[in-house]
């Protein structure tokens, strides 16, 4: 079975190198929707594959750090990062450029590295990220598999790669999340009550 949790946000970058002048050489920014598709053959004490009151935590903090920010690939122009860090206070530098593409891909190797480190209590079994997709716009969406998620071919993505600004991680409900992802700490979700 699966089941989808859909999140918005606002955001802002550059794709350097596309095909379109204007996405490659100014800054314009997107509403966009990402849909997380969860996958598992049981369902939990409470007859659920995952409850989304669950994703109501760290994964909603993680999806909604790109919210009223803006993109930077590490691999821009230096003065360019600079510029956009010193003007904005929410940016999220990327190891990849910030295409729907691999908007889709970050998130589901954040989304699959938080629920890899995740103890569950309440019955849940073969609960997987089955697929993320990303909709830049109404009419055009990118939608990532784990074989895309960890394919060398489309760039490699590691979670210590990826860097928040200082109000961004403020805005956590766990301000040390990103630090304990990247040692590999534990999360344990809370016993229903």
């Amino acid at each position: 079975m699966i089941i989808r949790k859909l999140f918005k946000f606002e955001n802002a970058h550059i794709v350097r190198g596309c095909s379109s002048v204007k996405c490659r050489s100014s800054i314009h920014g997107h509403s966009y929707k990402v849909e997380l598709l969860f996958e598992s053959d049981f369902l939990d004490n409470g007859q659920m594959v995952y409850d989304f009151g669950l994703m109501k935590q760290n994964i909603k903090d993680l999806v909604e750090s790109f919210d009223h920010a803006i993109a930077l690939w590490n691999g821009d122009d230096a003065h360019y990062i600079a510029d956009m860090k010193k003007h904005s206070s929410r940016w999220v530098e990327l190891p990849v450029s910030p295409s729907a593409e691999q908007f889709s891909r970050v998130i589901f190797v954040m989304i699959d590295k938080l629920f890899s480190l995740t103890q569950t209590c309440n019955g849940e079994k073969n609960v997987q990220l089955h697929s993320v997709i990303v909709h830049e716009t109404d009419t055009g969406y990118a939608q990532c598999f784990n074989d895309d998620a960890y394919n060398e071919n489309m760039g490699i993505i590691q979670i210590q790669n990826i860097r928040f600004s200082q109000e961004i991680i403020e805005g956590f409900s766990d301000i040390t999340l990103i630090e304990k992802m990247q040692r590999g700490d534990k999360f344990m979700n809370p016993e229903a009550v």
